[in-house]
């Protein structure tokens, strides 16, 4: 089947799955707590897309050319059924990769389950190593001595190289890249370091707060040498460079300095079946009403929307602003 292009020759080869819109931290950039404070904030449970209805959603994407899944929230290990979710998923022929995002607080009572349901690949949001500095990225929820007893879980469970996500702030967390960097030079995980977005409406963005990927990459070039190494394929986010001396690799995350919607693979579908087709959608097309009509409408409708996309976001940034308060929240779409 030849590949499935928007008008920009974008192809649909990434799907992120949110399977809940809850979560047990409430960092600043994603889900203020003084904002979401209790379940009301939050969509009803029942509003949930069921393991059967986010399996018949993948397999209608993977028909149309996605071969990566990730499975997003909120905080996904927060759903009871997500080994149920994991398992469908990775019995799907096609599916190249599979991977979860997390915090990692709950991971060692699920690391090992995830692993024998078919998950692949873990990727952990960690933003700072120091304790005072993570409960400020965490919204007062956590500690970082719980991350790494999910670390240590995951590892133990097979995950052998994980990554790890850190949004950085001016002001915030930037005093903690060097540290962060310096912990996991030397294992085969990977650190990337995102620049602060302007996702969703209630997170006070502002252009003063980011602290661009090429700052970063000064500051740790100044302690040890790196080498670019681009981008592991067509449509990856993240800019690679590995430690010259053989140290391991970071990575940067650049949508604000140096955006790449021109490589823009991605789709995205919301904990009741909501799809978006950009990260800083203001709105998406409901995909539940589509459930009820057969396998062959339900790619049609796909593909119909993929081949008329036109986002750009990132691109057109400072002339949108006018646009943010329509915005959807990342936790409710999945990062």
């Amino acid at each position: 089947m030849s590949a499935l292009l928007d008008p920009r020759q974008r192809p649909l080869r990434d799907l992120r799955i949110s399977v809940i819109d809850r979560c047990n931290f409430r960092c600043p950039y994603c889900m203020p707590v003084e904002r979401f404070g209790g379940p009301s904030a939050f969509m009803p449970k029942g509003d949930w897309l069921r393991p059967d209805e986010i399996e018949r959603i993948a397999r209608a994407f993977v028909a149309l050319g996605v071969r990566k899944l990730r499975l997003t929230g909120g905080e996904p290990l927060l759903r009871a059924e997500l080994p149920e979710i994991v398992e469908r998923l990775a019995r799907i022929e096609g599916v190249e990769d599979l991977a979860l995002t997390t915090n990692a607080v709950l991971l060692p009572k699920h690391a090992e389950i995830l692993r024998r349901a078919g998950l692949k690949r873990l990727t952990i949001s960690l933003d700072a190593l120091d304790p005072d500095v993570f409960k400020r990225m965490s919204g007062g929820q956590g500690e970082v001595s719980e991350v790494f007893a999910g670390i240590a879980a995951a590892e133990a469970a097979g995950f052998a190289r994980l990554k790890f996500n850190c949004v950085v702030q001016r002001g915030v967390n930037e005093d903690d890249v060097l540290s962060l960097a310096e912990h996991f030079r030397g294992t085969p995980h990977i650190v990337r370091f995102i620049e602060y977005m302007d996702v969703g409406t209630c997170n006070r963005w502002s252009r003063a707060d980011v602290v661009d990927s090429a700052e970063l990459l000064a500051r740790i070039g100044e302690h040890w040498s790196l080498m670019p190494v681009g981008r592991s394929q067509p449509g990856e986010v993240a800019e690679r460079y590995r430690y010259v001396d053989g140290g391991g690799e970071i990575g940067f995350i650049s949508s604000v300095s140096a955006p790449f919607c021109g490589d823009c693979t991605r789709a995205r579908v919301s904990a009741d079946g909501e799809w978006f087709t950009c990260l800083f959608a203001s709105r998406g097309v409901a995909l539940r009403p589509l459930l009820g009509a057969d396998d062959a409408s339900l790619r049609a409708a796909i593909a119909s929307r993929w081949s008329a996309r036109a986002d750009r976001y990132s691109e057109l940034r400072a002339e949108r602003e006018r646009e943010a308060a329509a915005r959807v929240e990342m936790f409710r779409m999945g990062g």
